[in-house]
């Protein structure tokens, strides 16, 4: 009975292309945010840290442009990690002070970075898979 479900379920492919349409997807909301409102609000958090604002446009290329490649299946190793670099970027910038913090409802205040970070590492060590719109696999 176990062996039936195993075989049954055994679809690594779909689950890295579900896996890559969650990641990327979610994760191209944050991105269309900023390119619809701006990045001002990045800017203001890079120029209070001294750094300087033109790193904003980065988070286009890690909340943009690699969602799109990793849900396509394009180059999507690297893509993954932009896309985990970026949540690091995050996390230090926005949430290394709600690292050990609770919300209200008992989520980890930080879940969503350690969610996208975590699941753009699994992709980066998986690869986009067979369902790719790219048929080299060198550029999956």
């Amino acid at each position: 009975m176990l062996g039936f479900f195993n075989r049954l379920l055994a679809h690594d492919d779909a689950g890295k292309l579900l896996l890559r349409i969650t990641i990327g997807g979610l994760m191209l909301f944050h991105g269309m945010s900023k390119l619809l409102t701006g990045a001002s609000g990045v800017k203001a958090m890079l120029a209070a840290y001294g750094l300087p604002e033109f790193i904003a446009y980065g988070t286009i290329l890690g909340e943009v442009v690699a969602p799109i490649l990793i849900i396509l299946g394009i180059l999507t190793r690297p893509s993954a990690l932009l896309v985990a670099f970026t949540m690091v970027v995050a996390w230090l910038m926005v949430g290394l002070d709600k690292t050990f913090v609770l919300e209200k409802t008992g989520a980890w205040a930080i879940e969503s970075i350690v969610y996208f970070f975590v699941g753009s590492i699994a992709l980066a060590l998986m690869g986009a898979g067979r369902f790719s719109i790219i048929k080299n696999p060198n550029w999956r």
